[in-house]
């Protein structure tokens, strides 16, 4: 079989590209770099305006008549003009999970919302004492009338100083197991009794500890059922470990370095390039992506035939977020000193590319569930072994 890279945005590229000329200001990514907060509120809104966000969904949720492929293509511009969406990324995840399991009445609304751009949704799934184990929860939900009292506490709930939500995953029943005593509910961050606190991660990225004291929140925003709440997130980590992928026609990381090292001399005259250990990394780094991509185009096709990508989720996670970390600490020896030096310094090789990632893509094997938990998916999903700790 032959694969033939089609780039099926290819019509979109140049006027998604006019889009960000037009819109995008420079300084917006060095912003995003020095306040570690992804997010930047005037290209959201920008983005809902011109009916980007809601391209593709049904208008009678607020979906906008906007072409899809144009506006994955302008996302990839944005993307490529090195600036994060992170907060549409989450807000994303949670308006398509109450597309499948919310009531008419919420996707009527709260999709509608998200899509003008009015809401903005971080994930509050993690706790201090349990992390990956997300089902360990002890954050508390108890109803009073048409009212939850939610208290507890979340960990690495990113983009929250930016957004009008957390999507808080509580326990509302302790007499039956872990797992099915769990219900999602949409917190609004001006609510009394939250509060936020900024953490900062290895990779400079801003993430949050949340506290709920005795936060009320109306039973309207219960998403799914009562005790259904762990089924509820899985749903929403499909769409968090799938998202489909990166489908800009831009070089591609291996493109990128293979273009710099070609005329970058060393204190021996000879090019980076020029030594064949370098050109097998480079060669092992396209490799990946080339599996990467495909990975992803797999999900991206099972979302657009409306599949739930569950355990090939799990897969181009696992997959993408692993070899990153192995790319970038590969690139980081091939250039010594020099793949250190940080973007501020002026002199970094690739703007500083190569120091920030390798310090965030050990994060990224994180986030979204560890490469442990995506390990245990894919084993008990695909190759149907058992699980190795009790349910």
């Amino acid at each position: 079989m032959d694969f033939v890279t089609v780039d099926n945005l290819a019509e979109h590229r140049e006027a998604a590209r006019e889009w960000v000329d037009k819109h995008v200001r420079p300084g917006w990514a060095w912003e995003q770099y020095t306040s570690g907060t992804h997010h930047t509120p005037e290209l959201h809104a920008q983005l809902a305006d011109d009916g980007i966000l809601g391209a593709g969904w049904p208008l009678a949720y607020g979906g906008s008549d906007t072409d899809p492929g144009y506006a994955r293509a302008v996302l990839d511009a944005v993307s490529d003009a090195e600036l994060y969406a992170d907060g549409w990324a989450t807000t994303n995840m949670v308006l398509r999970t109450i597309r499948n399991v919310g009531t008419e009445e919420q996707k009527e609304r709260i999709i509608a919302a998200g899509l003008r751009g009015e809401i903005l949704i971080a994930l509050g799934y993690s706790e201090p004492d349990s992390g990956s184990d997300v089902a360990a929860a002890k954050t508390r939900a108890v109803r009073d009338g048409d009212e939850w009292v939610i208290s507890g506490q979340k960990m690495f709930t990113s983009t929250a100083q930016s957004c009008s939500h957390v999507f808080v995953l509580a326990r509302t029943n302790l007499d039956v197991p872990k797992h099915k005593g769990l219900t999602m509910f949409l917190v609004p961050t001006d609510a009394e009794g939250f509060e936020l606190q900024p953490i900062y991660t290895l990779g400079g990225q801003r993430t949050n500890a949340t506290f709920y004291s005795d936060v009320r929140v109306p039973d309207a925003m219960r998403i799914g059922a009562v005790d259904e709440g762990w089924r509820v997130m899985r749903v929403a980590l499909v769409y968090e470990r799938g998202g489909g992928g990166k489908g800009s026609a831009g070089p591609t990381l291996a493109e990128r370095v293979a273009t710099w090292a070609q005329s970058a001399q060393r204190t021996d005259g000879a090019t980076y390039y020029d030594d064949p250990r370098n050109q097998e990394r480079l060669a092992r780094i396209a490799i990946d992506e080339e599996v990467a991509r495909l990975l992803g185009m797999r999900v991206r096709w099972m979302n657009e035939r409306g599949e739930l990508p569950g355990v090939e989720g799990s897969m181009t996670k696992l997959f993408s977020s692993e070899a990153d970390l192995r790319h970038y600490s590969e690139l980081v020896d091939m250039l010594g000193p020099a793949g250190v030096l940080r973007p501020e310094s002026g002199a970094a090789p690739l703007h500083g590319e190569l120091e920030h990632h390798f310090r965030s893509t050990v994060v990224g094997t994180i986030y979204g569930g560890s490469s442990e938990i995506q390990r245990e998916i894919i084993a008990e999903g695909r190759l149907g072994l058992p699980r190795n700790r009790p349910k």
